[in-house]
């Protein structure tokens, strides 16, 4: 492990030591302070933030592009602190009053209840985490796919960390190909949440995103159509909480996809991630602020960061 690789390690060790033995209300202040100096700062990843923000919002003005970017990097903080401090809620009832279910949560629970495997399209929305951490409490057993850190420990950290939540995660690359697991996951009737909103193999789908062409994994669409099991879209928000500093998420169900009659397993894939993307475009664009998406996305991005266009 090289200097940096050290140095970020020991750093989120220091991160989840300190920030979970802090007051509550100090401990999102000074995570707050540390999103605003970030923005300010204009860093490529704010300006990232900045021309997706722009796509899916486009009849905002520059300034109040800037605000809702201001407020968007401040969520995603957020949902770093409430990382750090999560182990002190998982396991107790807590945990519970931090998330509200909504939509079609239900039916899918129920579904769950009878033995059947749930699948979820998740977006890079709000806190996904704490969303598995009360699943393993309140649906079932939660398994999972993570893009693998550098450095490596760190990822293991971050593994070992989820998997106290009850959460299995299986790393994207460096390893076993995770999709027979996941096969075996929800022929075992598991539940099964994955993030993406962004194609991570080269082998997702175009669909439309909030009016734009978007890549998006084909993941879960084509594990729903190879299995039976259902899919939901799933969009995670936060809402205040009185008088407390830490916000609670709401886990909102969309409508479970269908799969069409007609068409070959591509065009049955690509058309029942369209019907994520709208679910969730519909909540981008009501909550753009806690949608922390600071990676190219659209496809138009995309082909200038392949030198296709200007």
């Amino acid at each position: 492990m090289n200097l940096t690789d050290r140095l970020t390690l020991a750093g989120f060790r220091a991160g989840w030591a300190l920030v979970r033995r802090m007051p509550e209300r100090a401990a999102y202040a000074m995570f707050e302070r540390i999103a605003d100096r970030i923005t300010a700062r204009g860093g490529k990843d704010v300006q990232r933030l900045r021309a997706n923000y722009a796509k899916v919002r486009p009849e905002l003005d520059d300034d109040e592009l800037d605000a809702l970017v201001r407020l968007g990097m401040r969520s995603y903080f957020r949902y770093w602190c409430d990382a750090f401090r999560l182990e002190q809620v998982a396991g107790s009832d807590d945990i519970d009053q931090m998330l509200r279910l909504a939509g079609n949560g239900p039916e899918a629970k129920r579904i769950l209840d009878g033995g059947d495997a749930v699948i979820l399209f998740l977006a890079h929305l709000g806190n996904w985490d704490m969303c598995g951490a009360w699943a393993t409490r309140n649906f079932a057993r939660v398994t999972t796919v993570a893009e693998r850190l550098k450095p490596e420990a760190l990822f293991q950290q971050f593994v070992d960390y989820r998997a106290s939540l009850g959460i299995r995660i299986l790393p994207l690359t460096g390893g076993a190909e995770p999709y027979p697991e996941l096969v075996a996951a929800v022929m075992a009737g598991g539940f099964v949440p994955l993030l993406s909103d962004r194609d991570l193999t080269s082998r997702g789908v175009q669909v439309q995103l909030c009016g734009h062409p978007a890549r998006m994994a084909a993941g879960p669409a084509r594990l729903a159509l190879e299995t039976g099991a259902a899919l939901y879209p799933l969009s995670v928000t936060y809402e205040k909480l009185p008088g407390r500093a830490i916000q609670r998420v709401v886990a909102d169900f969309g409508p479970r996809v269908t799969v069409p009659a007609e068409g070959t397993d591509r065009e049955k894939i690509t058309a029942m991630t369209q019907q994520c993307a709208d679910a969730l475009g519909d909540t981008i664009r009501e909550h753009t602020q806690d949608w922390h998406m600071m990676q190219r996305v659209f496809v138009e991005d995309l082909s200038r960061a392949d030198g296709a266009a200007p």
